[in-house]
């Protein structure tokens, strides 16, 4: 079989065990878990067997196509299922199944009392069969069909428990967040089409500059608007905090390794655009700056062990949007750290989970403590990825954080220097408030207490088939950063795809490598100041004005409140005015303007012959009278 041939089974098999799980009924309950996890593992050896035919090929020949079928076969208008490999799509794959495939297997220990697993791990495997459709597609609107499945498949798994009010409000509000940015997607792929005559990544990436710099500005800010609907970020970034709500393998597999990474996905593979039009470019960047000290600062004050996690994330995912705005610059470190961060933020929240097992699902991180102690698996794990995420020397987020730091200040001149500022600041507040989680889940003293029935935690390590999982993340939360940087390898690989530029850094590596470690010192420094040598109260202090905003979020649900729900609320107020006083009243006034004349045309017809006869004598006279006048002019 030629490897081409193999590429629609890495989808076929988690679509597969998404129709037998959730269509097969109750029979399957005993053995859906595992139905599922083995098919989702059958796609990342496929994914294997694909990577390794693509190493045996000259970095020129490594793009394998798959047609299935003509989708849409209209004269002018032409969509076929076609899929396409490459080493980005390829990245994509291995990082979807394969850290895919352990959170399933994490997902067995983890949801192994709810009654509703089979359903669950049906969900998972849609996921999945969409999130690959989406990075394997070959045009946009196939990428589309996956790009709208994954958001499906999120809505679903974020509401899993929506006996909980808290869970179906967050999946409603994902969903519709989401569907702000599916409708830049959406108009941009109207746009390419008017503009190029197609969708076909081929063809549009290869002609962009047969069109008008305003109109590939218009394409790459529709597409920048979707991939901040589908990366939580600025100013769509407000679904995030609340998709915690959740089972926890949820947040590790959509929020932490793919779903959140698809908008980094989208703007790398349509970067010929964005290169094309530097208006677009920059606004990636400033988004990616903005929201990557956004989350940053929101994660500072969560008390909330997964909630401050996913301050993180989008913090981190930030970083991936200002690197791949930087262009050729930084595409390839966007995809760089995108990969690190899916190992350790995935470790770091099924070690949040794993918490949450061993604690009666407490999240409030008050009410840990010295939990390194009870949990020594967990605390190892979680204690490496902390040190990847906060960029310890060595680990992998050393190597590829560093790596968007440094082509920030390649970007060069005063954009340069406030991006690489952006950055280097954003380390700084990622290991304050990464070591704040360290320091208040694993050391000091117990700060649990029994509930309101009594019960007392009990906190112990989870079973094997979720610390197993958490082993190999935490490998690659260590060695995966090292091993890319090792003769460049990881650049070399997409170089092909993305392209690279060096930039014109104003300051040598070495320079940034030293300020980005006295940030990490200087964050750490103050976290253990603060909580490490500090008792940790059991109710957080009232705090500034600052930290108080942060823990609602920094007012962003405020401000959708107000601009857009208020907003939208007087705007609705102000057409039903319009439609009642102007379109109503010209409606109304027309109306009643030609039943009054009509009224009064009406008394003419009283029935008397004599009024009809004086009627008929006074027309007669007229017309007598108005032919006189004519022939005497």
């Amino acid at each position: 079989m030629n490897a081409e041939n193999l590429i629609a089974l890495l989808i076929a098999a988690p679509l597969l065990g998404a129709a037998v799980l959730l269509v097969g009924g109750r029979r399957l309950d005993a053995a859906g878990h595992w139905i599922g996890t083995i098919l989702s593992t059958t796609s990342f050896v496929f994914g294997v067997i694909l990577f390794a035919d693509l190493l045996g090929r000259n970095a020129d020949d490594r793009t394998l196509m798959q047609h299935l079928y003509t989708w849409v076969p209209v004269a002018g208008f032409q969509a076929d299922v076609t899929f396409r490999l490459d080493q980005l799509s390829m990245t994509f794959v291995l990082l979807i199944t394969g850290v895919g495939s352990l959170i399933h297997l994490y997902s067995v220990g983890y949801m192994e009392h709810d009654e509703r697993r089979r359903r669950f791990f049906g969900y998972l495997n849609l996921f999945l069969a969409a999130m690959l459709l989406l990075v394997l597609a070959d045009n946009y609107l196939l990428l589309y069909v996956g790009w709208e499945g994954v958001g499906l498949a999120s809505y679903l798994l974020i509401g899993f428990w929506q006996h909980k009010p808290s869970a179906a409000t967050a999946a409603k509000k994902a969903f519709l967040v989401n569907r702000v940015g599916d409708m830049g997607l959406s108009i941009a792929i109207m746009l390419m089409f008017t503009t190029f005559g197609t969708f076909a990544f081929g063809p549009v990436l290869s002609h962009v500059t047969d069109a008008s710099e305003g109109r590939l500005t218009a394409i790459g800010l529709l597409l920048l608007l979707a991939a901040c609907g589908k990366s939580a970020q600025v100013p769509l970034q407000s679904w995030l905090g609340d998709a915690m709500e959740g089972p926890t393998p949820v947040s590790a597999l959509i929020h932490a390794a793919t779903m959140v990474t698809a908008g980094v996905y989208l703007i790398v593979r349509s970067g010929a655009i964005f290169n094309a039009a530097p208006d677009a470019q920059l606004v990636v960047t400033v988004v990616g700056a903005v929201t990557l000290l956004f989350g940053a600062i929101v994660g500072c004050a969560k008390d909330d062990i997964k909630k401050a996690l996913a301050g993180s994330t989008m913090s981190q995912i930030g970083y991936m949007v200002l690197a791949a705005g930087l262009g050729p610059i930084g595409y390839v470190f966007a995809i760089m750290h995108l990969v690190t961060h899916g190992f350790f933020k995935a470790g770091l929240f099924l070690g949040a989970g794993s918490v949450m097992h061993g604690m009666n699902d407490e999240v409030d991180m008050r009410k840990f403590g010295g939990l390194r102690k009870y949990m020594p698996v967990t605390f190892i794990t979680f204690g490496l990825g902390y040190l990847a995420i906060i960029g310890f020397p060595g680990l992998s987020g050393f190597f590829s954080k560093d790596k968007i730091i440094e082509a920030a200040f390649a970007k060069g001149g005063t954009e340069g220097w406030i991006l690489g500022t952006c950055a280097l600041v954003g380390a700084a507040i990622t290991a304050f408030y990464m070591t704040r989680v360290m320091l208040m889940t694993f050391f000091g003293e117990k700060r649990w207490q029994p509930d309101e029935h009594g019960h007392e935690p009990h906190p112990h390590e989870s079973p094997k088939v979720m610390t197993i999982p958490m082993i190999v993340l935490a490998i690659g939360s260590v060695f995966a950063g090292g091993f890319f940087s090792i003769g460049d390898r990881f650049l070399h690989w997409l170089e092909p795809i993305t392209g690279h530029s060096e930039g014109d850094s104003p300051i040598s590596a070495g320079v940034v490598t030293g300020a980005t470690m006295v940030c990490l010192v200087i964050g750490v420094g103050i976290a253990y100041l603060q909580y490490g040598r500090r008792p940790v109260p059991a109710v957080a202090p009232r705090g500034s004005l600052l930290t108080r905003a942060a823990r609602r979020d920094l007012l962003q649900d405020d401000f959708n409140h107000v601009v857009l729900v208020r907003g939208g609320e007087h705007l609705t107020r102000s057409l039903v005015y319009v439609d009642h006083t102007l379109v109503d009243g010209v409606v109304n006034g027309t109306a009643a303007g030609f039943g009054g004349l009509s009224g009064r045309l009406r008394k003419l017809q009283n029935g008397y012959a004599r009024s009809y006869a004086v009627s008929m004598f006074g027309g007669a006279a007229l017309l007598v009278a108005a032919t006189l006048l004519m022939r005497a002019v």
